[in-house]
């Protein structure tokens, strides 16, 4: 039998998403760990997609396979009871044998939250990335329209990417202001190695007045990852969200980080 399921993380204790050399934290092996417990079996997970280390999930789906006959609260309920306090399963639902995680996904979304402010928060430590230079929202948006639409994002991939076209759609990229706290909320078909890293760490700059919003548009052209500006940090990056046909019929929740007093 095939399961779907929903997870949520905190990445900062992990080296990524993805099963590394032995003794290397990866929230796929802790996941796999527990599982395979509750199904007394080996279970290998498959998730939308891979997030680098300290980068956090609000809203993966994963699948995997199992021949353990085991009630709804077990397989819930059990596992998180024997994930740490950073790894939560959210919900689990059966599907159809041919439903993958990763390659029936038809968008995904990521939202980055910056915590702009002079000084900064233990309390959002990890959680977000800090940037004591004022912001300019309208400035960063108008930045962000430039990247809407299908573009060749070869200057914002990181340079070992080992995607073979670089072209992708981006449905939507859109900003929001709540406080001291900017989030960019981005959806696209697919996104490169650390392309959304790239893109906050040019609307961050422009934002701050390094840059006009134009600049971005000199970056599409330029194909080339020297010209794309700084990296952001992954620790205010979260997979929020991946998008499958309507017949999966998988469970929704609010598109997070939780704690965000945002529209989902």
């Amino acid at each position: 039998m095939r399961f779907a399921i929903g997870i949520d993380y905190d990445g900062s204790n992990y080296r990524g998403w993805q099963t590394q050399q032995e003794g290397v934290p990866s929230v796929q092996l802790t996941l796999e760990t527990a599982l395979s417990r509750i199904a007394n079996h080996p279970i290998q997970v498959h998730a939308a997609g891979r997030t680098d280390a300290g980068v956090h999930a609000s809203g993966m789906v994963a699948h995997f396979d199992t021949t353990a006959i085991r009630g709804h609260k077990n397989w819930l309920l059990g596992t998180n009871t024997l994930l740490p306090f950073d790894i939560a399963l959210r919900w689990l639902h059966p599907v159809s044998d041919d439903f993958h995680a990763r390659f029936k996904a038809v968008a995904r979304r990521y939202r980055y939250v910056i915590f702009n402010s002079a000084q900064r928060s233990s309390l959002l430590a990890g959680k977000v990335t800090w940037h004591y230079h004022p912001l300019n929202l309208e400035r960063m948006k108008k930045a962000a329209q430039y990247l809407v639409g299908v573009h060749d994002f070869h200057s914002f991939r990181a340079v070992g990417c080992q995607a073979r076209n670089p072209v992708r759609h981006v449905h939507f990229l859109k900003l929001y202001q709540s406080g001291s706290l900017i989030v960019l909320d981005i959806q696209a078909d697919g996104f490169l190695h650390h392309m959304v890293r790239n893109i906050a760490g040019v609307l961050m700059a422009i934002g701050e007045g390094k840059a006009e919003p134009e600049w971005v548009q000199d970056i599409l052209a330029a194909k080339d990852r020297t010209q794309g500006g700084v990296t952001a940090s992954g620790s205010g990056l979260y997979f929020a969200d991946a998008l499958y046909p309507p017949e999966f019929n998988l469970p929704k929740e609010a598109i997070g980080p939780l704690w965000l007093p945002l529209p989902s």
